[in-house]
């Protein structure tokens, strides 16, 4: 800071807490967007434990079960739901996501269904093709949506185009801790167990009833992995802007500190040149 004047550094005392005034802001907001979507995923969960556990008994109260969804296929390609944001000053939280699916996918046979602008600009740009690019806006990503995803992918799964379906997004954790994670979808894992005869009758049969409902199964899980994925994005942002208005803070201090040693040198120097000159 040697040779700056007073002036500048009071410029950039200013500069520092206009960017303070924003990272508050922006902090602020994204803690009132974070109570919304962690409201959202707790609502969400329990419409998965019912659907999972209504195929568990299904898949597990028939000695003779097949479904194409159960059935184990020769590797060929996998496509990827990656759930992004539209937007950065989240910290790592677009980036994460991305580094996990391209260690994934690195060399293999692979799509990629983008969801969130973030996630339709890298792989654009890293030349990964997509099933469709559709959903470039995150926020505006309904349950409905979801459930058109669902039906897509199924459908191309019992075509045979993909032999694996996969959706990455980050999980909640805590407002301090959000982990990016693969969850595969297709083929379904048969679960293990004995086989148990079910109180529930099934028509026109368990598989018919099995087979149909996976698509909505599958939809209800993308969009509780949305769920997951937007309040960690809420709470990732809040964390870099607290940091950076803490940052903002100390380098305010700093340049206070600075500003009142410029201007004391500053009189000490003319007090000096008074008494010289007298």
């Amino acid at each position: 800071m040697a040779g700056v004047s007073t002036k500048e550094i009071k410029n950039r005392i200013r500069s520092m807490e206009s960017t303070k005034q924003i990272t508050k802001a922006m902090e602020m907001v994204a803690a009132s967007k974070l109570r919304r979507a962690q409201t959202q995923v707790l609502h969400s969960r329990p419409y998965f434990e019912i659907f999972h556990q209504t195929i568990t008994d299904i898949s597990l109260s028939n000695q003779d079960f097949s479904s194409v969804y159960l059935q184990e296929r020769p590797a060929s390609k996998m496509v990827y739901i990656v759930i992004a944001g539209d937007r950065g000053l989240a910290g790592g939280y677009n980036s994460n996501v991305f580094k996990l699916v391209q260690e994934r996918i690195g060399g293999k046979n692979a799509e990629v269904l983008p969801i969130g602008r973030k996630a339709v600009d890298y792989f654009r740009s890293s030349g990964v093709s997509a099933f469709t690019e559709n959903y470039a806006e995150a926020a505006s990503v309904s349950i409905g949506d979801c459930f058109s995803i669902a039906r897509a992918l199924c459908k191309a799964y019992q075509e045979g185009i993909y032999s694996e379906i996969y959706v990455a997004y980050t999980n909640f954790e805590s407002m301090l801790s959000q982990t990016p994670f693969a969850m595969k979808l297709l083929p379904l894992e048969k679960p293990t167990g004995d086989v148990r005869p079910s109180d529930i009758l099934y028509e026109p049969s368990g598989e018919a009833v099995f087979d149909a409902i996976i698509p909505e199964y599958l939809g209800g899980l993308l969009y509780g992995a949305l769920c997951e994925s937007r309040a960690s994005e809420q709470a990732a942002r809040r964390t870099a802007m607290d940091n950076a208005t803490q940052n903002a803070e100390d380098m305010i201090a700093d340049l206070s500190l600075k500003f009142n040693r410029a201007r004391q040198a500053a009189i000490t120097q003319e007090i000096t040149e008074i008494v010289a000159g007298s």
